[in-house]
């Protein structure tokens, strides 16, 4: 094959999880439930907040935020993966390939801000909790929203631009069931020293630098917890923390695990296979985790559920 420019390339072939045509028709309906119950479970969360006035607070802005960008993150990659099993085809053009790869970029380094942001918001609520109201002002989340939107906007604008300067061969093969950036620099067949350096230097600053600031947060959290006399009183502020603790390692703990996994195996396939965990499963289960370790969102959601169920006109008496 002759290496072409990047912009003549017609078609990309996305190879998937599996081969095996037998496990279609199973792969297809395990990801449509995931994926399907990722979008209502986020949804339900979203509509639980804006509808109840108890809740429109910091900590719950900045929730109904991570579950819109986890509404948006699974849907750059799951329904162009459930076109392509039930149509037979594995083809992706490439601006799709490109597009795809931006929004994924995009939607994970968003995630990556939004759960920094929420670790300082319990910081300031369990550490300065008089000063709460006054610091995490509506100003300031809108600000600190703002900011992270704008970054993620700008670092996946940076790498998807570096890929457009990289030639690839007229054939290409993604051993992946959608456009992972690492992945598709792999498979250029230019120099792609910059990128790969750009790459390295994005993933220790926004894997490490976030990753630092949840810890350091958490630090003094146990610390001020520790601090509280009452038994009582120490699992109460424990547990108001609890469900965003959950979902940074789940999110973390996966994600790590995918790029441990890849770089021990070498092997594609099973790096495709890990990343289900980092790109399906913790968008999924972050609604249950939030829904069953918070009794105000639990709250929230029993009294949209009957509102919408029983709808009419409320009488007070």
């Amino acid at each position: 094959m002759e290496p072409g420019n990047g912009t003549q390339i017609s078609e990309i072939l996305l190879l998937g999880l599996s081969q095996a045509l037998e496990l279609q028709p199973l792969i297809f309906g395990l990801f449509l439930s995931m994926y399907l119950v990722t979008v209502f479970g986020n949804l339900l969360i979203i509509l639980a907040i804006s509808s109840d006035s108890h809740l429109h607070t910091p900590m719950y802005f900045f929730l109904s935020n991570l579950s819109l960008v986890d509404i948006c993150f699974t849907s750059t990659t799951i329904p162009k993966m459930l076109v392509n099993i039930q149509t037979q085809s594995k083809a992706i053009t490439y601006e799709g390939c490109i597009t795809q790869m931006y929004f994924y970029t995009l939607f994970v380094v968003l995630d990556n801000f939004i759960l920094t942001v929420m670790a300082y918001d319990w910081f300031v609520a369990i550490c300065h909790p008089l000063h709460y109201m006054v610091i995490m002002n509506p100003r300031l989340c809108g600000l600190l929203v703002l900011v992270s939107w704008i970054m993620s906007v700008l670092i996946s604008l940076l790498h998807s631009l570096m890929v457009l300067r990289l030639s690839f061969f007229s054939d290409l093969e993604i051993p992946h069931f959608f456009c992972e950036l690492n992945q598709v620099i792999q498979l250029a067949c230019s120099d792609t020293f910059l990128n790969n350096i750009m790459l390295y230097f994005i993933i220790v600053l926004l894997g490490g630098g976030p990753l630092v600031g949840i810890l350091y947060s958490y630090s003094k959290i146990v610390s001020c917890i520790c601090a509280i006399p009452s038994a009582q009183g120490k699992y109460k502020a424990f547990s108001t923390c609890a469900s965003h603790l959950s979902v940074v390692s789940l999110f973390y703990g996966t994600s790590l695990g995918v790029y441990l996994s890849s770089a021990a195996s070498q092997n594609a396939q099973s790096s495709a296979t890990a990343s289900v965990m980092y790109t399906v499963a913790t968008p999924m289960l972050n609604p249950f985790i939030y829904s069953l370790r918070n009794n105000d969102i639990k709250r929230a959601l029993e009294r949209f559920l009957c509102r919408e169920a029983f709808p009419g006109p409320t009488i007070l008496v």
